[in-house]
């Protein structure tokens, strides 16, 4: 995805040479190839049935992975600095692209949900972009009022605000996973930026009635969360997806029964390719497989969140806090998708990331990781540069040692 060599980007001869960090670089190339094949596996019935050719889904697939891929190198060779600089306007454009799909004739309306924006040969999910453009404000945020998030709540209000305008609009939508997602990275990305756990506990208790409130309000959740708390109850309507989630992940057993040999795929698990593609990969791949995706996950999220660490160390804390929110992001997502598939949390629209298919979430994930990426580079960079200056440094003999003393 990006050049890992100690020389990727120099600047002039002689300077200091950063590197891409390896370990996000191979978990997220892994989590993509098993993406790739996983898609191809799960979407040829459903292409078929719909006489689109038995690789469309792959093919289109691929070539949202080309451009997310794209964009993540472009991404990795911008410096933190200017995008740092760019916080404010990227927010804008954020909650103009939430607007946007209110818009008649630009705005898509989906299974009752208007979430995207129409690109004529394909739509945009404007809250892909939005997740991303939201850690980028954060980070900017959390280094330019670092005291006042520490010491007041007023601190904490502010970046809380901005993170609930943006969950009402997608409330609007309506999409509640998207919007639970985005409240949790932010709650998230604050703590770690130094709110005192006083603070944001008592937002979190005066929220939790108006997040109830949102998720009983529609009758589609309310029936989602019955079937989520007893699937078998009606498991030919309601509980349907679960259900068939469950008999995937049951038949799997330890080594799954084979790469293409799903049953459930065919025409019994709804969305298999793309937010139930973890329920194809455990029919398949069995125990080992769901191992599989796990590790890859954790490689990459605890890459992330190592590279944090060093970067609030070494003083890049806009690096830092991206790093940190990047990795919540994925880890959330991830956790919420993987959940689902196997009945631990209620039924909701979002999708394993860089695994399922879907053309805004895998470029836009991409994005991310080539953020991500980025603040490595800079990090060792730095690292590197400090190292050259203590071995640049002069020694001072033993005999001249002691004439000083």
């Amino acid at each position: 995805m990006f050049g890992m060599g100690a020389g990727t980007q120099a600047t002039r001869r002689g300077a200091p040479q950063g590197r891409y960090d390896p370990g996000v670089v191979l978990s997220a190339l892994g989590l993509a190839c098993l993406g790739l094949v996983m898609v191809a596996s799960s979407s040829i019935s459903i292409a078929d049935s719909q006489h689109l050719g038995p690789f469309y889904f792959l093919i289109r697939h691929m070539i949202f992975l080309a451009l997310g891929i794209g964009l993540a190198c472009v991404v990795a060779r911008v410096e933190l600095s200017v995008i740092e600089e760019q916080a404010f306007p990227l927010l804008l454009l954020g909650i103009f692209l939430l607007l946007l799909v209110f818009v008649p004739g630009i705005g898509m309306r989906i299974n009752g949900a208007r979430r995207w924006i129409h690109l004529g040969i394909s739509g945009f999910q404007s809250v892909e972009l939005v997740k991303v453009i939201l850690i980028v404000y954060l980070s900017s945020y959390l280094v330019r009022h670092r005291d006042s998030v520490h010491a007041s709540m007023l601190g904490v209000l502010k970046p809380l605000g901005v993170a609930g305008f943006l969950v009402l609009l997608l409330l609007a939508q309506p999409d509640f996973g998207s919007a639970t997602l985005l409240l949790a990275v932010s709650l998230g990305m604050i703590w770690l930026g130094g709110a005192r756990l006083r603070n944001l506990g008592m937002l979190a208790a005066m929220a939790m009635p108006a997040l109830a409130w949102a998720a009983l309000f529609e009758d589609y959740r309310l029936k989602r969360l019955k079937s989520f708390l007893d699937p078998w109850a009606d498991p030919f309507n309601e509980g349907f997806q679960l259900t068939q989630a469950l008999i995937a992940a049951g038949r799997g057993e330890w080594f799954g029964v084979g790469l293409g040999a799903s049953v459930q795929k065919l025409f019994y698990l709804p969305e298999a390719h793309t937010d139930f593609i973890l329920a194809v990969i455990a029919e398949e791949l069995g125990f080992f497989g769901i191992i599989l995706v796990l590790g890859l996950f954790a490689g990459l999220v605890g890459s992330g969140l190592r590279i944090g660490l060093r970067a609030m160390e070494r003083g890049q804390r806009f690096g830092g806090y991206c790093a940190f929110g990047i990795s919540l992001l994925i880890a959330f997502q991830a956790l919420v998708s993987i959940g689902v598939n196997l009945g631990v949390l209620p039924t909701k629209g979002l999708t394993l990331p860089l695994i399922s298919s879907g053309g805004s979430s895998v470029m836009m994930t991409c994005l991310a990781v080539g953020l991500l990426a980025r603040v490595s580079y800079e990090l060792s960079r730095a690292e590197n540069a400090a190292a050259q200056a203590v071995a640049a440094a002069p020694v001072a003999s033993p005999s001249v040692a002691g004439e000083a003393a």
